[in-house]
């Protein structure tokens, strides 16, 4: 399915928004007519990821100026798509110099980004193993270090949940960071209806945190994505109470 369809099958299954990972083989303008068309903002979108076993370039020494040229790109496509965020992905790296890296391209992207959100987004180490960004809290040094009022937190909770295992605390503590919320079960990265992560009581520590941006549905379905949401329903019965 092509991302014009899929905004458009999003639509017709009752979500208000969407999001996506890398646009780029797709034309702005074929975007941003599916958007005009369906009514539905573009949520966020992702730096490209590099070469094979990069998984991003912004913490990746040597590399600053690739990153740039990423970040640039994802700022221009987000600007044609009106899409509200750019998730400035990490890469495999480790170490001071990764991160002195990391800091500094978070800062020129924040300046390049005006009043756009810039997410940064800690991958689990089952999943991702060498990613640079792995936890909540070294997430949340690098926002305080970069000390950029649009730098927020990408709180993956499938993420969360198989690094750290306390979602709620985590979500009650980080509140101010969060830029954007988006939900799997965990382990499997199914539908949030199942598995270790009780997502009905994430639903009500949401509510009662007051959240009331949209949240994103970042898991991988078995079978026709439209037979897997029922969590939908408890969701908006949840926020309606």
């Amino acid at each position: 399915m092509t991302l014009p369809a899929a905004i458009i099958a999003a639509a017709e299954a009752g979500f208000d928004a969407v999001e996506c990972h890398w646009p780029y083989d797709v034309s702005a303008p074929s975007v941003r007519s599916a958007l005009r068309e369906t009514g539905l903002p573009m949520l966020g979108l992702n730096t490209r990821r590099g070469g094979r076993g990069e998984n991003g370039l912004s913490a990746l020494p040597g590399r600053v100026g690739d990153a740039r040229a990423a970040i640039d790109e994802a700022l221009a496509y987000a600007q044609e798509t009106q899409t509200q965020a750019v998730h400035v992905m990490a890469g495999f790296a480790e170490g001071a110099k990764a991160r002195d890296t990391f800091l500094e391209t978070l800062r020129y992207a924040c300046e390049q980004a005006g009043e756009r959100m810039i997410l940064i987004e800690p991958l689990n180490m089952f999943d991702a193993p060498g990613y640079f960004l792995q936890t909540t809290d070294q997430a949340a040094a690098i926002i305080d270090d970069v000390g950029a009022p649009n730098l927020k937190l990408m709180f993956d909770c499938y993420h969360v949940q198989r690094t750290e295992g306390t979602v709620i605390p985590r979500l009650e503590a980080l509140l101010p960071m969060i830029g954007h919320v988006q939900v799997a079960s965990a382990p499997d990265r199914g539908p949030p209806d199942h598995g270790d992560l009780e997502y009905a009581q994430v639903w009500k520590a949401l509510n009662r945190l007051g959240w009331e941006r949209p949240i994103g549905a970042e898991y991988k379905p078995v079978g026709p994505t439209s037979e897997t949401l029922d969590w939908l329903a408890d969701l908006r019965a949840t926020a309606s109470r």
